[in-house]
């Protein structure tokens, strides 16, 4: 297993494939082994790079999660191209992923390529997101499926690292702390927002959110998939590849 350090602490990171890098970015108490289902689809054409974000999957531990978590993350993906000595990299951030890919993207322009920002609440958490979450939270540890899915990705302490990024995520709509860095219009890589109609994790007016996102931005693509889940790259997996693969080497 690879390792870097960054602050004092071991991230967990791994390299499959070969072609342009693409680093994928895995959403909130999930970890990187997310993707291992979907390599296949991609390694052919890509370089693919996976992360655990710090207290999720096989890096270190953290006594608590920020606030402001998806910017915190952007550091550690910053720090893990750095390390790589890599640039222009393409992002394919997931759910909460989303964000740490345009924030990535937004603090160092200069080392990316492409953003795919998948599956995503967009500006702002929607407005009941605080309460849905703790609702959602508390019933998915009772579920056998959600909970093989966390301890498949987080281990034997998935309740903790669950807790923990409910609790951050929680303080973060409470308290409406900024999702993006800087302003979205200053986002200079080219980015594709894609989504599914039918998820239930997202806000309900996704395509219009989107829509108005587009719009800021310099370069941006919309696609949204009919029908699908969350997230969109898994419950559209080969859909997905081909949207994504297309984007990435047009």
């Amino acid at each position: 297993m690879s390792y870097f350090n960054y602050q004092s602490k071991k991230i967990f990171y791994k390299e499959i494939g070969s072609g342009k890098p693409l680093v994928m970015l895995h959403g909130d108490t999930a970890s990187s082994v997310m993707f291992e289902f979907l390599l296949p689809l991609y390694q052919e054409n890509f370089r693919i790079i996976l992360i655990d974000f710090l207290g999720n999957g096989k890096s270190d531990r953290i006594e608590e999660f920020p606030e402001n978590l998806w910017i915190t993350q952007a550091e550690q993906v910053i720090a893990l191209i750095e390390y790589s000595k890599i640039q222009k990299v393409n992002l394919l951030g997931t759910s909460g992923g989303a964000w740490v890919a345009i924030n990535t993207a937004l603090k160092r322009p200069d080392l990316i390529n492409k953003i795919i920002a998948d599956s995503f609440d967009g500006r702002t958490l929607h407005k009941n997101f605080a309460e849905n979450l703790l609702q959602e939270r508390e019933s998915a540890k009772h579920d056998i499926h959600a909970k093989q899915f966390y301890e498949w990705c987080q281990g034997e302490d998935w309740e903790t690292v669950v807790d923990l990024n409910t609790q951050a995520l929680t303080k973060c709509a409470v308290n409406q702390i900024p999702l993006f860095c800087k302003p979205l219009e200053t986002l200079s890589p080219p980015i594709l927002f894609m989504g599914s109609l039918e998820d239930e994790m997202c806000r309900k007016n996704l395509v219009e959110e989107y829509t108005d996102m587009n719009r800021l931005v310099q370069n941006g693509t919309i696609h949204i998939f009919e029908t699908g889940g969350h997230p969109a790259i898994m419950t559209n997996a080969e859909l997905s590849a081909k949207v994504i693969t297309e984007y990435l080497t047009s």
